[in-house]
């Protein structure tokens, strides 16, 4: 039956009966189910209900009903994944512009019933931004092949995992899951014009095949749209082979190279990319990237490639696709990235004019290069500085969305609202539908870093849930208060959940303001939670220095740096000194300690993680912060030659070095050294843990002291 806007369709899913007890009885609540209903989204979000039984708070039972749930989509007077909950004396009617915002009002009620125990209150909810993605790196034919991918195969290829993932985003309402690959079509099709691309088997191959099949249709019935988004041009390995072209690349694993243009590539992925749309019919979408493997190509030679292969392939499939077109990462013929208004218009000129789509294109920016974990303020994307061409005049065809890149903190556990809600604030206007949130060298998938054993969960993601539950949620709502996280808290952690929710929003200022001093480019030119990256000279990932912490100019352009600093001889009150600068951070980490000192985890492993990630920040944040002031005396004692400038800056040196020495006492019980890609990418297996950045750390201090000598 064909849907109607005219129309609102009620949907009877029975009746759920909620008995309303009093403070002392001990009965559990009783709740009736009897659903005919078979919208996949309300019934998953039925299915979540109903796993409240298994802790006991309630009990599913038709007889003796005292209170009945209802829900039916209305579509004229709710917005998509809109809902409301309305009380009206025994009755809980659920409201929802579509399936998946009934889904979010039942996932609503579980949510108050585990908090409030028996209390349902009326609440109306909509979504500010329809784009709401989880960016998902895969490990297969992986973008940076190293062991750090590859170790997480086993876990992505497992459903079970997916499933408990794809639970997690509709928890926190991402309703997109991007996925991205070098080449993902050979792990999914073969091709009849070009077989010898495939190295699977048949029976390989139909393996892969049922794993896709079966996640697409896993998010499809949560509500969650997929797509697959790859990097250009990339092609297997055995195609490269059977037709003599360049197999450099793929031999070496090599992510930057020059591009193919040969006409058999450009054929090939006309095919793969329509086979796969065609193969797929739960798969939302394609994306593309013009970067990486399109070496000595200009921009809009780059483009034209992609008009004549992909977008190509797409026309002559059986159905349309969703689609995302990432902006231009180099105006030039390198990969090193770099932006111009010219090619932002001819950009332009091509997504007002690609019309092959399943409803608008949606753009990808990345917000600040790759640590937009950093400034609210929009200062550059990948390659550079933004013109406003994409959004002046406002575009018809496409929208834009910001892409969230975190290369800054995989180990610490994060959460900050108020970054999140000012981020929103600022930077969503109306050609911005959404964002984009996830890393580009770490996936959330095998948990290699809890070292204890006795803690829950089980995967990478669970580690850092109020991460995904801060974006998530204010994502869809930005008006969800602090009492909806507290609560999160409190429920895995009762009596302890405003000085956890307290002490990690205080400490997780600690990256932002790292990497918005920092000022930093692609991935690796900063890790913030190591203290590691770029310096000025070698591009060599150490300690950040404090020579160069002298010389730096900051993102963010409210903070001014150590030479302008001394070069003002004042505060100017209109930006934030170094030393104001470091007399905040000192303050809220201090803060943040206090608020989990009293705080004993005993046996509870999951809570000694809490509360050493906030430890942890603390203290590598005022390790910072006394940094911070070392580089304004040092610089003093460089401009004036003043012994007790000199003295000063040793004296608040080894203030930090003590403070780091903080970091690894607290760390070194609870995490093991790890391999992170940010170290292996000077060569070799290196690994990564504050101890072992410790003696870069006292040798700075060693090679400050001897400065006067």
């Amino acid at each position: 039956m064909k849907k109607c806007k005219h129309i609102v369709r009620f949907l009877f899913l029975g009746t759920v009966m909620i008995e309303l007890l009093t403070a002392c009885s001990k009965e559990n609540l009783r709740i009736a189910l009897a659903s005919e209903n078979t919208e996949t989204p309300i019934l998953h979000g039925l299915e979540q209900l109903k796993k409240l039984e298994e802790g006991g708070l309630v009990h599913f039972d038709l007889n003796n009903p005292d209170y009945s749930l209802h829900t039916k989509i209305d579509s004229l007077q709710y917005q998509s994944e809109a809902y409301e909950i309305i009380i009206d004396g025994r009755d809980v009617n659920i409201i929802g512009g579509d399936a998946v915002g009934v889904m979010y009002g039942i996932l609503d009620v579980k949510e108050q019933l585990e908090t409030n125990g028996r209390k349902i209150i009326a609440k109306k909810e909509s979504p500010i931004l329809a784009f709401r993605a989880i960016k998902f790196n895969l490990p297969w034919d992986s973008y940076r092949f190293s062991a750090v991918q590859m170790q997480h195969i086993q876990t992505c290829r497992d459903t079970v995992f997916w499933r408990d993932f794809l639970d997690m985003m509709t928890e926190n309402r991402f309703n997109k899951l991007t996925l991205w690959n070098l080449h993902p079509f050979n792990f999914m099709v073969k091709t009849e014009k070009y077989p010898e691309a495939s190295s699977f088997s048949d029976a390989e191959l139909a393996d892969w095949q049922q794993f896709w099949h079966t996640l697409f249709k896993m998010a499809k019935d949560r509500g969650i749209e997929t797509y697959l988004i790859n990097w250009n041009i990339f092609v297997p390995l055995e195609l490269s082979k059977a037709h003599n072209l360049n197999t450099h690349m793929r031999e070496t694993n090599a992510y930057l190279g020059e591009g193919d243009t040969s006409e058999i590539v450009k054929d090939y992925m006309r095919e793969v990319v329509r086979t796969t749309i065609d193969t797929y019919p739960n798969l939302t979408g394609l994306g593309i990237t013009l970067g990486e493997g399109m070496g000595g190509m200009s921009a809009k030679e780059r483009e034209q490639w992609l008009l004549d292969s992909f977008i190509e392939g797409v026309r002559h499939a059986k159905r349309k696709i969703k689609f995302i077109h990432r902006v231009p990462l180099s105006a030039g013929t390198g990969s090193g990235g770099s932006t111009s208004a010219s090619v932002e218009q001819m950009t332009r000129n091509t997504l007002d004019t690609l019309t092959c789509f399943d409803g608008p294109i949606n753009i990808e920016l990345k917000f600040n290069w790759s640590h937009a974990h950093s400034t609210t303020k929009l200062v550059k994307v990948h390659g550079g500085k933004l013109t406003d061409t994409y959004w002046n005049p406002l575009p018809e065809n496409y929208y834009l969305a910001w892409m969230m890149r975190n290369e800054d903190f995989f180990i610490l556990r994060w959460g900050q609202p108020d970054f999140i809600r000012e981020h929103i604030n600022e930077n969503v206007y109306p050609y911005v539908n959404g964002y984009y949130v996830g890393s580009e060298t770490y996936i959330p998938a095998k948990d290699y870093i809890t070292s204890l054993p006795g803690a829950s969960y089980k995967y990478a993601f669970e580690r850092q849930w109020m991460f995904y539950k801060t974006w998530g949620r204010l994502l869809y709502n930005p008006k969800t208060p602090d009492s909806f996280f507290v609560n999160a808290f409190e429920n895995r952690f009762p009596t302890y959940g405003q000085q956890l929710f307290d002490g990690q929003k205080k400490a997780s200022l600690i990256p932002l303001i790292i990497a918005s001093y920092w000022n930093a480019k692609w991935d690796f030119t900063l890790y913030s939670e190591g203290m590691l990256g770029f310096n000025e000279g070698p591009p060599v990932v150490k300690l950040l220095s404090l020579s160069t912490l002298c010389n730096k100019e900051p993102m963010d352009p409210s903070y001014m740096s150590v030479k302008e600093y001394l070069q003002e001889e004042r505060n100017t009150g209109a930006h934030i000194t170094p030393i104001e600068l470091a007399d905040s951070i000192d303050s809220f980490c201090m803060k943040a300690l206090y608020d989990v000192e009293k705080i004993d985890p005993k046996e509870n492993i999951d809570l000694l993680y809490e509360v050493s990630d906030i430890k942890a920040w603390s203290y590598l944040g005022m390790y910072f912060s006394n940094k911070l002031r070392a580089a304004v005396s040092y610089q003093k004692f460089l401009n004036t030659a003043d012994a007790e400038d000199f003295n000063q800056a040793v004296g608040w040196l080894e203030k930090a070095t003590d403070h780091w020495k903080n970091l690894v006492t607290v760390t070194t019980p609870v995490y093991k050294p790890v391999p992170l890609i940010h170290k292996g990418y000077n060569g070799g297996d290196e690994i990564f843990h504050w101890s072992i950045v410790q003696q870069e750390v006292e040798d700075e201090l060693e090679w400050l002291k001897n400065q006067l000598k």
